[in-house]
């Protein structure tokens, strides 16, 4: 088949609900090289902290609704991000999504190897 469709909670959310919900889409789009998730973060909602290192993919954030605030750990850093901003990182870079306005953030994470 030329194409594939999924639907976010097509698998289990890897997040327990009273935070949001994460749903990983890579097996369900059945992509060889693309990871592609939905992250939704309830206010006070946070992603685990990680790097790519292992796996050597870059990843990209898209904020589709809300607000998310993307620590950077080894630059005592924060990238505030709005609905309609993205932000690249680099595969060795440490991160955490953290949700600290009023609303529900929705997010698009995309991730390749380099």
């Amino acid at each position: 088949m030329g194409y594939d469709t999924a639907t976010k909670t097509d698998p289990e959310s890897v997040v327990p609900e009273e935070w949001g919900g994460m749903w990983f889409l890579k097996d369900e789009l059945e992509t060889d090289h693309l990871g592609i998730s939905i992250l939704e973060l309830e206010p006070g909602g946070k992603g685990k902290a990680h790097d790519e290192t292992h796996t050597g993919q870059e990843e990209i954030y898209y904020v589709v609704s809300g607000s998310a605030e993307i620590e950077l750990v080894d630059r005592d850093e924060t990238v505030a991000l709005e609905t309609d901003d993205l932000i690249r990182l680099d595969p060795d870079e440490p991160r955490q999504i953290f949700n600290r306005g009023d609303e529900r953030a929705k997010l698009v994470l995309v991730g390749a190897p380099r």
